[in-house]
């Protein structure tokens, strides 16, 4: 710990405070949760009293000092934003009045996130026991340099973090704009081709519904073939899924089994608020009932089907109807009756490749950002340790 700065106990800087109210039926809070890590506490949600089942709770004001009692040995700990003034907690939560005639709270709230205070509370108590104790907290040391100098380390490690997010956001700008570029060209391309002619795609595909296997039979869940529901759709190729079944559940029950070079696409779910994901299937697997599988003709290639789905998704949404249960459906019709424009195979292939290959710089950009990031990352507890050294 430092050599430069004298270190004191946390009990000498702040003060905890153990005060509970009678949740009012009647009345909404809000609650609030500590992000683990020490990233902050955010906004859990907000209840009227009468759904709160424990009425006794403990009311935060900002500024303060707030730790789960469970988590904060893997960073459950941070500072109560102006905006959770008044946000409520359980029993499980600890609060702390920071007397800020003696510790400046960003200095308190950036040295809470340095290995240094991490390995004090990892240290405290038994390794089977996780929870920590307010008089815990309170035994922590602290270097504590003048309210002068801590305003100084304060204002230099947010000159530095603030470079840091700069460089990030570039990187990020920098990112969309390519992925930006990659749509518009893929428009372009589909509105150079409309005018030769658009087919609705129930002239082109052939629809297969799927379906769940029943689960008062465990052996139509012990198999290797995927069952691909909407939470599989995170990538452009579907290779594996979560959940598999047997090959007996796609002989006797409604997830039949599909061969690959099938299109998926979810038609069902609070997902299509915001996308229509579509994939194309890589390896024979069966889909739930809240998907469809496009099997393409010898008119169109799944790869160029696929890249139409992604380039005209903001159509797709259009498409999207919302049920009386706040879900939402694309409906089998409306997705047969979409119009797209069909070149023959050769130039159809063509445009999947000069995609792909703005698709493959995309990936190389998303590659290299996110190795930028954990660079960037790593050098902010380097800022922290030398800032609680005295060398900043």
């Amino acid at each position: 710990m430092s050599e430069v700065y004298p270190l004191v106990t946390l009990g000498n800087v702040i003060n905890y405070r153990k005060e509970f109210v009678q949740i009012d039926d009647t009345k909404t809070y809000k609650r609030c949760r500590v992000k683990l890590h020490a990233q902050g506490i955010i906004l859990r949600d907000i209840l009227k009293g009468a759904e709160i089942k424990t009425k006794k709770q403990q009311v935060c004001r900002k500024g303060e000092f707030l730790v789960a009692e469970i988590d904060a040995k893997i960073g459950g700990i941070g500072i109560v934003p102006e905006n959770l003034d008044g946000a409520i907690v359980s029993s499980h939560y600890f609060l702390f009045e920071i007397n800020e005639s003696l510790i400046n709270k960003q200095f308190l709230n950036f040295f809470i996130r340095t290995p240094i205070f991490r390995d004090q509370i990892a240290a405290q108590g038994s390794t089977n026991y996780a929870a920590i104790r307010p008089s815990d907290v309170l035994s922590y040391s602290i270097p504590l340099p003048p309210l002068e100098e801590q305003r100084r380390i304060v204002a230099r490690i947010e000159e530095l973090v603030g470079k840091i997010e700069e460089v990030r956001s570039l990187r990020q700008q920098a990112l969309e704009e390519t992925e930006a570029l990659r749509v518009s060209s893929a428009k372009a391309i589909l509105a150079e081709i409309a005018p030769l002619g658009t087919q609705p795609l129930q002239e082109l595909v052939n629809v297969q519904g799927g379906g769940t296997p029943s689960k008062q039979n465990p052996f139509f869940w012990e198999g290797s073939i995927p069952w691909i529901s909407p939470k599989d759709m995170k990538s452009r190729e579907i290779n594996d899924s979560i959940d598999h079944i047997s090959e007996e559940a796609t002989h006797k029950s409604p997830a039949k089994l599909l061969q690959p070079s099938s299109v998926l696409i979810v038609v069902r779910g609070m997902i299509l608020a915001h996308t229509v994901p579509s994939a194309i299937l890589r390896v024979p697997a069966a889909i739930n009932q809240d998907m469809k599988a496009l099997l393409p003709n010898e008119k169109i290639t799944p790869e160029f089907l696929c890249s139409v789905f992604w380039t005209l998704n903001d159509l797709l949404l259009e498409l999207v109807e919302k049920s009386t249960h706040d879900t939402r459906k694309l409906e089998t019709p409306k997705l047969l009756n979409f119009k797209i424009p069909v070149p023959p195979l050769p130039e159809q292939r063509r445009i999947v490749a000069y995609l792909d290959e703005l698709q493959t710089k995309i990936d190389t950009m998303k590659k290299l950002r996110e190795e930028a990031i954990k660079e960037l990352d790593a050098i902010l507890p380097s800022i922290l340790d030398k800032a609680f050294k005295g060398e900043l």
